[in-house]
């Protein structure tokens, strides 16, 4: 199965903030990688954040625990919440997502990105602005972030690649609504 959530923060209050990247990475590292794919076998799961349309979305792929990793997402903003770090967990959290903003690239590249932030008006200016918010983000940004997942809940999609057995066993269960099946591929 191929498991995803998502919706709009923009809708639910998330002002766009640096922080969110930090706070995506760190969900990444530690609650999807413990919850989705060490604890429920899925090969790999990942959230991320767009700041310019708001979406936030969670994936898995091969995943054996479809209803499971759904409770998962919808444990994260609990996760945020409760969660404590120490200054040099906060660092390191920091670190390792701000090292991805300024990433090494080739010329085809920097080419593309180059045209891809001028066509999203993604200004020097604002992209420096975006590194201070992450140098800056702090626990509190974290829960803020959660409230902003928490709030998004009510109005969130469910989509899943996957088995008609699993399909069903989730729609059985019905914690998280009636899932329709598309066929996009015919036996």
């Amino acid at each position: 199965n191929y498991v995803g959530k998502g919706a709009n923060l923009h809708k639910a209050g998330w002002t766009p903030h640096g922080s969110a990247g930090v706070i995506t990475k760190f969900l990444n590292t530690t609650w999807l990688w413990d919850r989705v794919r060490v604890s429920g076998g899925a090969y790999g799961g990942f959230c991320s954040y767009d700041s310019l349309s708001g979406m936030y979305k969670c994936l898995s792929y091969r995943d054996p625990n479809l209803l499971l990793t759904l409770d998962n997402y919808d444990r994260i903003p609990d996760f945020l919440r409760d969660l404590s770090l120490d200054r040099d967990a906060l660092t390191k959290a920091i670190v390792g997502a701000i090292g991805g903003v300024d990433a090494h690239m080739l010329p085809p590249a920097k080419g593309y990105t180059s045209l891809t932030r001028y066509l999203l008006g993604l200004t020097d200016e604002i992209r420096q602005q975006r590194r201070e918010e992450m140098l800056g983000t702090t626990v509190a940004d974290f829960r803020r972030f959660g409230e902003a997942v928490r709030a998004a809940q009510a109005d969130s999609q469910v989509a899943v690649v996957g088995s008609d057995t699993a399909v069903a066993e989730a729609n059985k269960d019905g914690r998280h609504g009636q899932l329709s099946v598309h066929r996009i591929f015919e036996s």
